[in-house]
């Protein structure tokens, strides 16, 4: 089961947060200070899987951004991988620019994964809804 979702800046910077199992606001961000500070601090030929705590990390790099996943230890870490390449290649299908809007990345990942569960891969069907919307906003 996927705990959370983080998407981090090099520097550290948090710009994207989404917890699955309850982590008390006071809490969230010392977990993410040593999440990033986990993975940032792996050299690129290192594994993208980290055991931490009581959970597995699993993440990516896309240029300056990174993706990372906090797992439960049953979960397969080359599954949620792929994941993320796949939730990064919805972004880049829906987002022609480098700037995007939050709100519409938020409802991407809820079409993806709900309840810390894959609901759905499909990159046509994860971007009807926004599509739709983006229909009626046009008018």
């Amino acid at each position: 089961m996927i705990r959370f979702m983080l998407m981090v800046n090099r520097q550290g910077q948090t710009r994207l947060s989404r917890y699955y199992q309850p982590v008390e606001l006071s809490r969230r961000a010392q977990l993410e200070a040593d999440v990033v500070r986990c993975c940032l601090s792996r050299r690129k030929d290192q594994c993208s899987f980290v055991d931490y705590k009581d959970f597995k990390l699993v993440y990516r790099q896309y240029a300056a951004l990174y993706v990372v996943v906090g797992v439960t230890d049953n979960e397969n870490e080359l599954s949620v991988y792929e994941l993320l390449h796949n939730f990064v290649e919805v972004l880049d299908k829906y987002f022609s620019r480098i700037m995007f809007n939050l709100d519409r990345v938020h409802i991407i990942l809820d079409e993806m994964i709900q309840n810390g569960h894959v609901v759905e891969t499909n990159k046509s069907r994860v971007l009807a809804p926004l599509t739709a919307l983006d229909k009626m906003a046009d008018g």
